[in-house]
């Protein structure tokens, strides 16, 4: 019976043999290629596991290893502008420079030079009355090289402020920002903008070293009083410009300075009307 059913055994194995070949044929084929990646990833991870084995351990980090970076990233990092930078490029549009001519009986040519700063949108200067009490003629320089004639438009004498009305007005201007002297304290920076010498738009840097100073300003006895002392550098043709705050605010303008010899140079005392006085 088992006959009947099977008659022919060895044929059916030879058929499956046949069909089977192909793909065990192909297996081989597959695991031959994949030997040679197989092999270099068993050397990589070889080779990582002798180097964690017997690669020194990292040295431990020291206090010196902290300071010596963070000076390193200090040395290297851009540092922010100093405030006097920022100070001069916020007054600089608002600078005049003023030349005067008349009888000075201080000056034999009779020719006079002095600082002021624009005040407002008419662009008007104020400056120090005694920079043009004697002038027959003014002239003023604008910061972008503008020249103009000028008049004065108001005087206080016995306060040492004048108002400047120019005949022309320059192209690119900015009136300053007026301050507060009384938000200043005694030891806080302050920064001088003017003429001094003639050396148009010269700045230089110091403290304040007083309020309600008072300083004789003639023969007669009368007195400039309530005015800031202050130690940044002044000299001749500095007078009628603006004393400032770390912010670029007009605090005072810039009236005289002290020299206990007579000699018309700085030594380290310069006084300014407070802007309030000059109306600010």
């Amino acid at each position: 019976m088992n006959e009947d059913l099977n008659p022919h055994p060895v044929s059916l194995s030879g058929r499956l043999a046949r069909r089977l070949t192909p793909y065990l044929a192909a297996g081989r084929r597959h695991l031959l290629r994949l030997w040679p990646f197989a092999a270099s990833t068993a050397v990589a991870l070889l080779l990582v596991w002798l180097y964690t084995l017997y690669a020194p351990a990292p040295l431990p980090l020291t206090q010196k290893d902290i300071d010596d970076t963070v000076i390193q990233a200090m040395a290297s990092a851009t540092p922010a502008p100093a405030y006097s930078s920022r100070v001069y490029q916020i007054i600089l549009p608002s600078l005049a420079f003023i030349q005067t001519k008349g009888n000075n009986p201080e000056d034999e040519e009779g020719i006079g030079v002095g600082s002021g700063v624009v005040v407002n949108a008419d662009g008007d200067v104020l400056t120090a009355y005694h920079v043009v009490a004697n002038a027959t003629e003014i002239e003023i320089v604008f910061a972008d090289g503008t020249h103009t004639t000028a008049e004065i438009l108001t005087a206080e004498p016995e306060n040492d402020i004048a108002v400047l009305r120019p005949a022309q007005l320059p192209e690119l201007f900015a009136p300053a920002v007026l301050g507060s002297a009384g938000a200043m304290r005694v030891g806080d920076e302050a920064f001088a903008v003017g003429n001094p010498l003639g050396l148009a738009a010269s700045m230089s840097a110091g403290v304040i070293s007083a309020f309600d100073r008072s300083i004789p300003i003639d023969e007669s006895g009368q007195r400039l009083e309530g005015l800031i002392q202050f130690d940044t550098a002044v000299n001749p043709g500095s007078s009628g410009g603006p004393l400032l705050n770390r912010n670029g605010q007009v605090i005072g303008i810039v009236t005289a300075l002290a020299n206990p010899s007579d000699q018309n140079f700085f030594v380290g005392i310069g006084f300014a009307i407070p802007i309030s006085t000059a109306g600010g």
